[in-house]
């Protein structure tokens, strides 16, 4: 009796086994529309609803690293921004990290970091462009601040290039 009950086990054990190789060699189910894969390096399978995400962060080894950060496309294009006294002016951020200001004609590198684009200037004034609950605003810091401080100013900020993302 003994010897039936573990090769009954031995069985079952052998059939899950089977069952689980099968599952990971199969091809997967077509992902449908509005959904997003992650391929593991180990090649399981993950699906997700884009609905239920609200932004996916590559956290970089380090911050001053800016080839490891990736740049998201909803960041890239031209933003007409605020400039804390009731004007505006453009900023465009380019795919290959590369900033301009209309305001001064000043050239600039931008980063992705902690959720927002981080833009330091030429002349050594650094802006930060983030989303918010209600659109995207602009934190201004004048030359020798940090990220980490308080903003000179904050305004808002639109982006005028459209993406599909």
């Amino acid at each position: 009796m003994r010897k039936s009950q573990l090769a009954a086990l031995f069985v079952a054990v052998l059939c899950l086994s089977a069952l689980d190789a099968l599952a990971k060699t199969s091809a997967p189910a077509k992902a449908g529309e509005g959904t997003i894969v992650i391929v593991f390096k180990d090649g399981h399978r993950q699906s997700f609803s884009l609905a239920d995400i609200e932004r996916v962060e590559f956290p970089s080894a380090s911050a001053s690293n800016s080839a490891s950060s990736l740049l998201p496309p909803r960041f890239i294009g031209k933003w007409r921004v605020g400039d804390g006294n009731g004007n505006d002016f453009n900023i465009t951020l380019e795919e290959t990290g590369d900033a301009k200001r209309s305001l001064g004609g000043v050239h600039g590198h931008w980063v992705f970091e902690d959720g927002e684009a981080r833009i330091s200037w030429d002349d050594g004034a650094q802006d930060a462009i983030r989303k918010t609950a209600s659109g995207y605003q602009k934190r201004a810091f004048h030359q020798g601040k940090s990220f980490a401080d308080d903003p000179d100013n904050v305004d808002h900020a639109e982006n005028l290039t459209h993406h599909p993302i």
